[in-house]
C-alpha cells in the first residue's frame, strides 16, 4: 500500500496525468473528425485492399487508423482512471488505494499499447504536425502513467 511520502508525488502525478489524458482526447477526437470528413474523397483515389481497409485516415501512414483509435481509447480510460484515482487519494486507505492501483495498471496498458503503435508510426515516418503531437504526448503520458502507478503502489 502506498506510504504517506508518496501521497503528494501520486497527487502531483494524477492531475499531470489528467491533463495530458485529456489533450490526448481533444487532439485524437479532432483527427477522428477529421478522418471522417476527408476519407471519402482521398480514398477514392487509392487500390482496392487500401479502400476498402476500414481505418483508413487521409494523413500519415496505415499505422495511422490503429494509433488513433487507441490512442482515444487510451486517452478515455486514462482521463476516468485519474479522476478516480484523485478521489481514492482523498479517502486513503487500503481498499481506496488499491483500487486506484488497479486503474491505474488498466490505463497504463492500454497507454502503453498506444505508445506502441505511436513508436510503429514514427519508426514508418511521413506523418503530419498533429501526429507529431499526439505522437509525443503518448510517450510521455506513458512514461508518466508508469511513474503513476509506481507511486500508488509503494
Amino acid at each position: 500500500m502506498a506510504s504517506g511520502a508518496s501521497k503528494p508525488t501520486a497527487f502531483m502525478l494524477l492531475i499531470l496525468n489528467m491533463g495530458l489524458y485529456f489533450f490526448m482526447i481533444i487532439i485524437s477526437s479532432w483527427i477522428i473528425n477529421h478522418g471522417i470528413v476527408r476519407s471519402r474523397e482521398s480514398a477514392a483515389i487509392l487500390t482496392i485492399p487500401a479502400r476498402i481497409f476500414p481505418i483508413y485516415f487521409p494523413m500519415g501512414n496505415l499505422a495511422t487508423g490503429f494509433f488513433i483509435i487507441l490512442s482515444l481509447l487510451a486517452g478515455v480510460v486514462g482521463f476516468t482512471s485519474s479522476i478516480t484515482g484523485l478521489y481514492n487519494l482523498f479517502l486513503w486507505n487500503a481498499p481506496s488505494i488499491h483500487a486506484t492501483y488497479a486503474s491505474s495498471l488498466a490505463s497504463s496498458s492500454l497507454t502503453l499499447l498506444a505508445m506502441g503503435f505511436a513508436c510503429k508510426e514514427i519508426n514508418i515516418g511521413w506523418t503530419d504536425s498533429v501526429l507529431r503531437t499526439l505522437e509525443v504526448v503518448t510517450i510521455i503520458v506513458s512514461g508518466t502513467q508508469l511513474l503513476c502507478t509506481v507511486a500508488t503502489h509503494v
